[in-house]
C-alpha cells in the first residue's frame, strides 16, 4: 500500500564538528508517516538524491518499542539549495513486508531494490514483532508523469520466505545484481541446517525464481550472514558471517570472512579468515569491500585491544599471501573515538576510508570518522562525534559520499523527535 503523499520540508541543524566539518540535519524523523529509527544508510542516484529505509514508522499495523508502523522507503530530492524529504512506500506488516533493515539500491531499471527484516508468508514469529520471515521487494515510480511532487511509489514482492530450507529474516546487507540482472542476498537464519543462507533470484517468465547458493552449517563455515555479499572480477562472490568459525568471543563464535566460487553447476565455500576475538577481532556484521590492489576491508563489533568500554572492535584489511589471507589492522576503536561499528567502511577516490560507529565517541553517541593511509599506515580523524541531542545518535548505518566530498548518513535515534535523522557533513 503505498505511503500517504507528504512532503517534509528540509529542516536544518548545525552543529560544531571536528576537522572544521559542517554538521548538517537534513531530515528529522517524526515517528509519524515518513518513519522512525532508520538502521541503514543511504543509496545515491547520479542526481545526488538520496534513497533509504526507516525500520519503524509509516502507516501499517506493527508496533515494537512503542512506535506505531512497519517501516517506510523514502527519498531526499533537492529543491533549489535544500531538499526536500518524501515518503516513497509503508510497510504494512501483510504480504509486503515489515521492518526494513537494510538500505535500498538501484536497480539496472531505475528501481528500488530492498529487504524487509520479517513480513511476507506467515512461517516465522520473532521477537521482531512481525509475523513472517522477511522479502525482498521492488519499489518502482509511477509510469506515467506526476503533475505534482507527491507521487506514491509501487511495490512488487519478488519474493517471500518460508524459513527452510531458503532462509529467514534477511539482515542488514545489500541486495546486489550480476552483469546479467539476477540479483544475490544474504538470510541470517534458516536454511539446512539454520545457519543463513546466500541466495540468487532470477528473472523468470515476469517473475523470479530463487535458488540457494549456500546454507552455512554453524560451524568452521560461519554463520548469521547479517551482511551482503560483493563479487570480484572473476564472478566470486565474498562475504561475512557474525558467529560460526574457530573463535570464542562471548561464549559464541566469532565469525569468519568467505568466499563463495561458482564450480560444476554449484558454488563452493571457502573460508578466507577466521576470527579469533582477540586483537584481530571479531563478530563482523558489516561485509567486505575491495581496494584497487584486491585486498579486502571491514570492520568488527567485537575484539581489537582494551579500550575504555571493554572490547571495542576495529576495521581489519585481508591481504592474499602465498596462497592465503593475512591480517592487519588499520584501526583499533577506542572508545573515545568511537565503538562497536555494525556498517563497514567506504573509500573515496583518494583512497581514505570513512565509517561510522553506533557507540563511543565523545558523548557516547556514535561517531563519524575518516581513516587516512599515512607512512605505511592510517591516520585517524574524527569527523563528527554525536551528542545524542538534537544531531541524533546511534549511527548504526554505513555513510555515502558524494562527487564533492560531502558524506551522508542516518542516525536511529536522537533528532527534533527522538526518532533518528539523515545527515550531512561538508569538508
Amino acid at each position: 500500500m503505498p505511503a500517504l503523499a507528504i512532503i517534509f520540508v528540509l529542516g536544518v541543524v548545525a552543529a560544531q564538528a571536528a576537522q572544521a566539518q559542517t554538521f548538517t540535519v537534513l531530515h528529522n524523523f517524526t515517528g509519524g508517516q515518513d518513519g522512525a529509527r532508520p538502521q541503514a544508510g543511504l543509496t545515491m542516484d547520479r542526481a545526488g538524491n538520496l534513497y533509504g529505509t526507516a525500520f519503524e514508522g509509516g502507516g501499517g499495523n506493527c508496533s515494537l518499542g512503542g512506535v506505531v508502523g512497519c517501516g517506510t522507503a523514502f527519498r531526499l530530492s533537492y529543491k533549489g539549495s535544500g531538499r526536500i524529504f518524501t515518503p516513497l512506500y509503508s510497510f504494512q506488516a501483510g504480504n509486503d513486508g515489515s521492518y526494513p533493515q537494510a538500505r535500498v539500491i538501484i536497480g539496472p531499471d531505475g528501481a528500488l531494490y530492498g529487504t524487509t527484516l520479517t513480513g511476507g508468508t506467515k512461517g516465522c514469529y520473532s521477537g521482531y514483532g512481525g509475523y513472517g520471515c522477511g522479502t525482498v521487494f521492488k519499489l518502482t515510480p509511477s509510469p506515467t508523469a506526476c503533475k505534482t511532487a507527491l507521487c506514491p511509489w509501487t511495490e512488487n514482492v519478488l519474493y517471500r520466505f518460508t524459513n527452510s530450507p531458503d532462509g529467514r529474516y534477511p539482515g542488514y546487507g545489500d541486495v546486489v545484481f550480476d552483469q546479467v540482472g539476477n540479483l544475490y542476498g544474504t538470510t541470517t537464519l534458516g536454511g539446512n541446517p539454520n545457519g543463513g543462507t546466500v541466495f540468487q533470484l532470477t528473472p523468470s517468465n515476469g517473475g523470479w525464481t530463487k535458488s540457494v547458493l549456500y546454507s552455512f552449517t554453524g560451524g568452521l563455515d560461519g554463520a548469521q550472514p547479517y551482511a551482503g555479499v560483493i563479487f570480484n572480477q572473476a564472478g566470486n562472490l565474498y562475504g561475512t558471517t557474525y558467529t560460526g568459525g574457530e573463535g570464542n568471543c562471548l561464549q559464541i563464535t566469532c565469525g569468519v570472512v568467505y568466499k563463495l566460487t561458482p564450480s560444476n553447476g554449484g558454488w563452493t565455500e571457502s573460508v578466507l579468515y577466521s576470527f579469533t576475538g582477540g586483537s584481530d577481532g571479531g563478530n563482523p556484521y558489516a561485509g567486505v569491500i575491495f581496494d584497487q590492489a584486491s585486498n579486502l576491508y571491514g570492520t568488527t563489533w567485537f575484539g581489537g585491544l582494551n579500550c575504555s568500554g571493554g572490547s571495542c572492535g576495529l576495521v581489519y584489511e585481508l591481504t592474499p599471501s602465498n596462497g592465503g589471507w593475512t591480517e592487519s589492522v588499520p584501526h583499533y576503536f577506542t572508545g573515545s573515538d568511537g565503538a562497536n561499528p555494525y556498517a563497514g567502511v567506504i573509500f573515496d577516490q583518494a583512497g581514505n576510508l570513512y565509517g561510522a560507529t553506533p557507540f563511543g565517541g565523545a558523548y557516547e553517541a556514535g561517531a563519524v570518522f575518516k581513516l587516512t593511509p599515512s607512512s605505511g599506515g592510517w591516520t585517524y580523524t574524527s569527523l563528527h562525534d554525536f551528542t545524542g541531542g538534537s544531531d541524533g545518535w546511534k549511527p548504526w548505518g554505513g555513510v555515502v559520499l558524494d562527487q564533492s566530498g560531502n558524506i551522508y548518513g542516518t542516525t536511529a535515534g536522537g533528532g527534533a523527535y527522538g526518532y533518528g535523522v539523515v545527515w550531512e557533513i561538508t569538508p
